[in-house]
């Protein structure tokens, strides 16, 4: 296309725009080429068209049937349909892992890109952090949307060919930590032992979220109160004392807590950064240094932010304003919490200008956005130091999560120096996100500012039915609300062990009705994959800027857009391979007896042709999809796919009786198409971390 653009008008675009016509029957791709060229050559965008078309034709592309003319001048494209259903059941029939798919060979040639096609892996290693839950209580249902986030981005980019670390930031020195602190030491008058014998009982995070609850409710009281909590806070961030240990051991058992809640859902991680470390180590103190010597910060002498050390911003960069009812994000990141719920007595007395970001109060203290650039530096490799490892949490698997200390083992993966990096972060947090990038543009580092992603997401309510379900009391005003809001501090909202076991207790009610033949321990295990699988799939399916509603009926229902609708069409596919005795499942990955794909031709063209080859056409697009997820930082694109392919499928399925096919040619065909379809759904499913049962 480039190329026809040179010789026949003397152009050169940067892009070529693909779109696709509303049905297979006009073609695979839609070109609107000639709109966009119309004011440059000062033609009819038809006109233009058709020089396009008849270049095209004459250029005999690999692959394409042919191009014709469309309405006022759109560009229709036509695969060839045997061609390219070859070559996508070559990849899925044979097991061959889909890769190269022909829809990106399509595309490619479209805009003679030169390069192979399908997805190009980042040329540096990547960065995505996510979870960072404050250890200081059980996690909740609001969490679980910024994990399942991230770890579904993280097996996008693994997908395609990234090298990926996964990091969870713990700040395990806030104020967050410091209020349970205070509620076992000051309220419930516990020892350092009394703490350690009640870490050994079971789920020592429920414990801590009812004092963590307490001790808020005991700060309302009286005013006075607050002064323990900012003693206990110093004290915890000084280190090498009585509540700095206890701080310790809390927020240590509350994360190992949180890792066990996270692997029930698959989620694991490699790194576990803490800014005790960032502290202790004096991440900051080099980060303070660099921006003096480069003129980022200046000491204001006069003014509201006289004795403070500020950043010189745009306006531009802070974040929208908030619309009147437009509901505030939810908790999940490591400063939202301790900067919004503080007292003021922990709050910086300065106001400042909206052009100026202070780092540095004129107290001494630094703000959460100067330890967050200290990190990022790290992040980069551009701070000069490093944080000591040491072995942590060992899944199942036999993976290994490692976690900072200040001194700690001689032999450990290199965690920094990354080419790029993403924050999994509520969008609460956009404008210290953007100071953070803006500080490290100005220190000279545009590339590593290029490359930082703040991937923002909203917050997780619940219906009304799922608030009443769990056992809270609304209100008549709150009974009519579209969501109910959670808040951790009030002691409100859903612990996620409690959602993922009522979700499995309901799946297991509904497996065992159906499968009461198959043994108790594995009707337990899928009645797990069906809840998990339900779990991430409504927690992906809302693109990342919705408010998410959860409700139990919702998310575990076998129809519509949910996980199980999804996971009953690979099995349904499944149970057709074993009748047939074509296909076994090994694991997650199919196994063929026979990698030999029937002629196609015959079947893509009469009454049912465009039926097969909308399935066929579908079934390639995975790796655009996953192109698309990384490029707009938006999972969601990968649920709508599943949901559409499964929706495909089981039309199909339903219309054509395939075991008893009795032309053998068309069965094997149908067969191959149940191969293909099951092939990109099983491998989009795992990308979502959703794994598929033997039976539903």
């Amino acid at each position: 296309m480039r190329d026809v653009l040179r010789r026949h008008y003397q152009l050169e675009l940067e892009s070529v725009p693909i779109d696709q016509p509303p049905n297979v029957a006009l073609g695979e791709y839609a070109l609107p080429l000639a709109f966009e060229l119309a004011k440059k050559l000062r033609k009819p965008p038809r006109k233009i068209a058709e020089e396009i078309v008849a270049a095209l034709q004459s250029a005999k592309i690999p692959g394409f049937e042919k191009f014709e003319v469309a309405g006022t001048g759109y560009i229709n494209a036509r695969v060839h349909r045997a061609e390219f259903a070859q070559a996508v059941a070559t990849n899925s029939i044979s097991g061959v892992p889909h890769s190269s798919p022909s829809t990106n060979l399509a595309v490619s040639t479209l805009e003679d890109a030169g390069e192979g096609w399908g997805i190009k892996p980042p040329a540096a290693k990547v960065l995505v952090e996510h979870t960072s839950i404050n250890p200081n209580k059980a996690a909740h249902v609001g969490h679980l949307r910024n994990a399942i986030l991230g770890d579904t981005f993280v097996r996008l980019l693994r997908a395609s060919g990234a090298q990926v670390t996964v990091q969870n930031y713990i700040d395990n020195t806030g104020v967050q930590v410091a209020d349970v602190v205070v509620g076992f030491v000051h309220l419930e008058k516990r020892s350092h032992d009394d703490i350690r014998k009640l870490i050994a009982l079971p789920r020592f995070d429920y414990l801590c979220w009812d004092v963590y609850a307490r001790a808020s409710e005991w700060y309302g009281k009286d005013k006075a109160n607050l002064q323990v909590r900012l003693d206990t806070l110093h004290a915890i961030e000084q280190g090498k004392n009585e509540m700095a240990s206890i701080a310790d051991l809390i927020s240590t058992a509350v994360l190992r807590r949180h890792l066990e809640t996270m692997q029930r859902l698959g989620i694991e991680y490699d790194f576990l950064p803490r800014e005790s470390e960032i502290l202790h180590l004096h991440f900051w103190d080099a980060a303070f240094t660099l921006l003096k010597a480069r003129n980022v910060l200046k000491l204001e002498t006069e003014g509201k932010n006289k004795g403070c050390w500020v950043m010189e911003r745009n306006s531009a960069e802070s974040a929208p304003e908030k619309k009147p009812g437009e509901p505030t994000a939810s908790a999940g990141s490591r400063e939202q919490a301790a900067r919004a719920q503080q007292p003021q007595a922990l709050r910086s007395p300065h106001i400042e200008d909206e052009n100026q970001k202070v780092i540095v109060r004129s107290s001494g203290t630094v703000t959460y956005v100067g330890k967050d650039i200290a990190y990022h530096l790290w992040k980069f490799g551009l701070l000069g130091r490093d944080f000591g490892y040491r072995h942590f949490y060992k899944y199942p698997n036999g993976h290994q999560c490692w976690i900072s200390t200040e001194h700690g083992e001689q032999n450990h993966p290199d965690f920094a120096g990354v080419g790029a990096n993403y924050n999994v972060v509520d969008a609460r947090q956009a404008d210290p996100q953007n100071n953070v990038i803006e500080a490290i543009r100005a220190l000279g580092y545009a590339e590593q500012a290029a490359h930082y992603t703040h991937f923002s997401y909203e917050m997780v309510a619940l219906t009304p039915r799922c608030a009443a379900e769990l056992g809270y009391v609304l209100s008549p005003e709150e009974e009519q609300k579209p969501y109910i809001e959670v808040s951790g501090r009030k002691g409100f909202g859903v612990k996620a062990d409690d959602l993922i076991d009522k979700l499995i207790a309901a799946a297991l009610q509904e497996v065992d009705s159906r499968h009461p033949d198959v043994a108790a321990d594995e009707r337990r295990a899928i009645a797990s994959q069906i809840a998990v699988g339900a779990l991430r799939y409504f927690m992906l399916k809302y693109t990342k800027n919705s408010v998410i509603a959860f409700d139990f009926k919702d998310a575990l229902s076998f129809e519509g857009e949910t996980g199980p609708y999804a996971q009953y069409a690979v099995v349904r596919a499944l149970n057709i391979f074993r009748k047939a005795g074509l296909f076994v499942p090994s694991g997650e990955k199919l196994v063929a007896h026979s990698g030999q794909a029937p002629a196609f031709e015959q079947f893509f063209e009469g009454a049912d042709g465009n039926e097969f080859w909308e399935l066929w056409f579908a079934a390639s697009k995975l790796d655009s999809i996953v192109e698309l997820c990384i490029a707009t930082t938006e999972p969601a694109y990968a649920a709508k796919y599943v949901f559409q392919l499964a929706q495909l499928f089981n039309n199909f399925y339903h219309r054509h009786h395939i075991l008893t096919e009795p032309d053998e040619a068309k069965k094997q065909f149908l067969l191959a198409t149940v191969a293909v379809v099951t092939h990109s759904l099983a491998q989009a499913l795992d990308m979502m971390g959703i794994t598929v049962p033997r039976v539903m």
